[in-house]
């Protein structure tokens, strides 16, 4: 069964020399950028739950593009959720309007692909979600530990956002069990905490095969928690959770106002540490900073090493980009990376969405990868960055959020409680726009660039010691980009 949204295909496109081999893999980018630009628009939950399990079939002359979904609940979600915003994507990013259908994995397919990918669960109230039942006799070693074995230490890019965290891990994944019990790793949307955690399991599996390790998000244990106790299978939830030597978790911060979640929580972090397992956890911020989490919980999570990953600087960004291109088997001139980098800062992910959209660009145009070839694939992007990120922008955000007057942005006053705020807005926006330190000391009352220097070395030197800053700026910078 099919369910189609568009009635017009295009005309097919026509590539000179173009081989079927070709098309595949064109088509195969064009959805990968779709999805890329899927994962920055929705929540992470939503995403990986509905949108990345999704296997896309592409028409050879693109006039359709086809999501195999597992079964006929997701199927209607999809449809209803998410139908018309895939298919203005896909039609934005091909630069003409595709015909998509939702049809049902053959059933022979979802026998095979059972034993190489794990269910995923709906996001909290999404009617009759499922996911898979903790304590079944998974036999395949992936489904098992359910970890992605392209999410190395090797293919983790090393910068100055992640080097702390980067050695904690490779640490962990070396002696687990020892020091950093439990590893602690905090930090914003897509900044590789994720990559972090799998690359942890992926090293210890590597030197020890018949390790327990399990990786799971945060939902899903809630997930297994609730089952348990419907279907008072207690035993084995203990004996699935109990019994790893190695247990990563995602996303922690979605325990908040769970107590029988955060109970059976409690209950498998004491059994772990007692038989000397080890634990790593991410979050969205530090431990103290949890909202709706258990004292007793949050001195756990406390009690070991807390170390946070920050949005990666202009040479990691650079390195990024290099790389991953290189795994897409393509080239990406050192010029283009840098350009790339300046203007897109926030994020890992989106440096991927934004790699993703210029190699898809490039292949459907028929077009070597150059400066002018990235900025009209990342007109978009740019066009939004340039109009939401202005310096009244930052100024006004700032000034709010620290509740003192616009006004006093540009003033000479200078009690520090007026100063500090000042100084946080000319470092905000060094980092959000692209203006020179003299625009932007204009644009604070016609100071001297040594000032605004002055200001982004100190704001910037404080963010890696003060875990209280860090989080503020995290919030501004979160705020200012939408």
């Amino acid at each position: 069964m099919t369910e189609e949204f568009t009635h017009s295909p295009p005309p097919p496109l026509h590539w000179p020399g173009a081989n079927a081999a070709d098309e595949r893999s064109a088509g195969q980018d064009l959805w990968q950028a779709c999805a890329e630009q899927l994962a920055r628009d929705l929540p992470e939950a939503q995403f990986n739950t509905w949108i990345k399990p999704l296997v896309a079939q592409v028409a050879q002359d693109f006039s359709k593009i086809t999501l195999l979904v597992g079964n006929r609940f997701k199927l209607d979600w999809i449809r209803a959720q998410y139908a018309s915003q895939i298919t203005a994507l896909l039609g934005d990013l091909y630069g003409q309007p595709m015909a998509l259908e939702l049809a049902l994995v053959p059933r022979e397919s979802v026998a095979r692909t059972a034993h190489t990918r794990p269910s995923a669960s709906g996001p909290p109230g999404a009617p009759g979600a499922e996911s898979a039942s903790a304590g079944r006799d998974e036999a395949p070693q992936a489904l098992r530990h359910r970890l992605n074995a392209a999410l190395t230490f090797e293919t983790l890019v090393e910068g100055s956002a992640n080097r702390m965290a980067r050695s904690a891990g490779m640490h962990v994944a070396g002696m687990p069990g020892h020091l950093y019990n439990p590893l602690f790793v905090y930090g914003g949307v897509g900044l590789g905490k994720t990559h972090l955690v799998h690359a942890v399991g992926n090293r210890l599996l590597a030197s020890r095969p018949q390790a327990k390790v399990l990786y799971v998000h945060a939902e899903q244990f809630v997930s297994d928690v609730v089952r348990s106790y419907q279907r008072r299978t207690f035993d084995e939830f203990k004996e699935r959770y109990h019994s790893l030597d190695l247990l990563l978790i995602d996303d922690v911060q979605f325990f908040a106002n769970k107590d029988r979640t955060q109970e059976e929580f409690f209950n498998a972090f004491e059994a772990l540490l007692t038989k000397k397992s080890h634990l790593v956890m991410t979050s969205d911020t530090y431990p103290k900073g949890l909202s709706n989490i258990h004292e007793r919980l949050v001195s756990r999570f406390d009690s070991g090493l807390t170390v946070a990953i920050e949005p990666p600087e202009l040479e990691m960004r650079v390195a990024i980009l290099i790389n991953k291109a290189q795994a897409e088997s393509t080239e990406m001139p050192e010029e283009v990376a840098f350009f790339v980098a300046k203007n897109v800062r926030s994020n890992v992910r989106e440096l991927e969405g934004a790699l993703r959209k210029i190699l898809a660009y490039s292949r459907f145009n028929q077009k070597e990868i150059s400066i002018q070839l990235a900025r009209e694939a990342l007109r978009d992007l740019l066009s939004i960055q340039n109009r939401q990120i202005s310096v009244e922008n930052i100024q006004k955000t700032v000034a709010d959020y620290y509740k003192i007057k616009v006004a006093d942005m540009y003033s000479k006053k200078r009690p520090a409680s007026i100063a500090r705020p000042r100084q946080i807005a000319m470092y905000l926006t060094k980092e959000l726009t692209q203006k020179s330190l003299p625009e932007i000391g204009e644009s604070f009352g016609g100071r001297d660039h040594t000032t605004v220097l002055h200001a982004v070395r100190k704001i910037a030197a404080e963010r890696q010691q003060l875990t209280e800053l860090n989080q503020q700026l995290h919030v501004l910078e979160q705020t200012l980009k939408g």
